[in-house]
């Protein structure tokens, strides 16, 4: 659900970059000293690694001629708290859009907003957090059934609300390519579907979480840090493995249909290539044309894409995120002892 640059006009990718940048800036002042301690620091790095890979695998929805990936948003959620995890998808979306081209500099406000503040703080606080609390036991974990329910149920609706943010910000766009009814009836449903299929693939994640170290679920849910006595080296290592099986392996069988925004936008407009003239435009590209080394997760000047490309582009984009999510958890943190 990445947005290009020609769905928005200036104005309204202006706002939403301001929208997602004070919505961070309120969460970081709100986060305690306890929210972001030394054990949560490289879960981000690992667990926003794991998003990137898992957003390069479209899976086919059947019957629709689309596609979906993840958004990860309650993943990171679940396991970082909501503000940790929205620092973490807003570094998996800017190295996307920088080095891999994947999403517009004009839209990357609305594309946080979307796919992150939509699910790490409205789904994951008014959803997640209540069922999962409503599903303790008396050991104070949460069981497994209402874990799979509080996954599915958040991702759906955090899905559904980005959405329909996307049809709305093309509403005030002005892109008359894209009437707001006819859009919204074929992107609401597709990413029904979509959703479904992510709270599935959350709910399975969670479930081995909650069987190996239940305590990062609490964590997260309660908004406190990581007990510092609390082995993660299984985690993290079982993490970094699937990212890697994700990132280098899996990613070559992605589907070649289109994911659901092109997919709508096809339907409606007869194509997912939309144009835009001017100057803010021209510059966001050519910033983006001089930072992307590897655009469409492939080698500059393969347009064919190779599998060696995707692969590589899996695994660098990995490391990256690894380093800036983890960078930008531990500046925050050294920040604030130091205050």
């Amino acid at each position: 659900m990445h947005m290009a640059d020609a769905l928005l006009s200036p104005a309204v990718g202006g706002v939403m970059t301001g929208v997602s940048a004070l919505a961070i800036a309120y969460g970081v002042k709100k986060m305690t000293g306890d929210t972001l301690n030394e054990k949560k620091i490289p879960m981000m790095g690992v667990m926003g690694a794991l998003v990137f890979a898992g957003q390069m695998i479209n899976f086919t929805i059947p019957g629709t001629g689309s596609s979906g990936h993840i958004g990860g948003g309650i993943l990171l959620a679940a396991l970082l708290g909501p503000v940790p995890a929205l620092l973490t998808l807003a570094s998996v979306l800017l190295i996307q859009c920088l080095f891999f081209a994947d999403g517009g500099l004009l839209a990357y406000g609305c594309n946080v907003f979307n796919m992150g503040v939509t699910s790490c703080f409205l789904a994951f606080q008014f959803i997640f957090k209540p069922i999962m609390k409503k599903g303790k036991t008396r050991k104070d974990h949460t069981t497994p059934q209402y874990i799979i329910i509080a996954s599915i149920a958040a991702v759906v609706i955090g899905l559904q609300f980005g959405a329909f943010g996307v049809v709305l910000e093309t509403l005030l766009s002005g892109i008359t390519e894209l009437p707001f009814g006819a859009f919204l009836v074929l992107m609401q449903p597709i990413h029904l579907a979509i959703g479904l299929v992510e709270g599935i693939v959350t709910a399975g994640v969670l479930c081995y979480v909650h069987q190996v170290r239940p305590e990062l679920l609490d964590s997260a849910v309660e908004d406190t840090q990581i007990p510092q006595a609390l082995p993660t080296n299984k985690i993290l290592i079982s993490f970094l493995a699937l990212t890697v099986l994700v990132g280098g392996i899996l990613s070559l069988f992605a589907s070649a249909y289109p994911d659901g925004l092109e997919w709508s936008m096809e339907k409606v407009a007869g194509t997912a290539e939309l144009e835009r003239e001017g100057s803010v435009y021209e510059t966001a590209a050519s910033v983006v044309e001089t930072t992307a080394f590897m655009p469409d997760y492939s080698f500059a000047g393969d347009e064919e894409g190779s599998a060696l490309g995707t692969a590589t582009a899996g695994i660098l984009g990995s490391i990256i995120t690894i380093v800036l999510a983890g960078g930008i958890g531990f500046i925050i943190r050294t920040a604030r002892k130091t205050a």
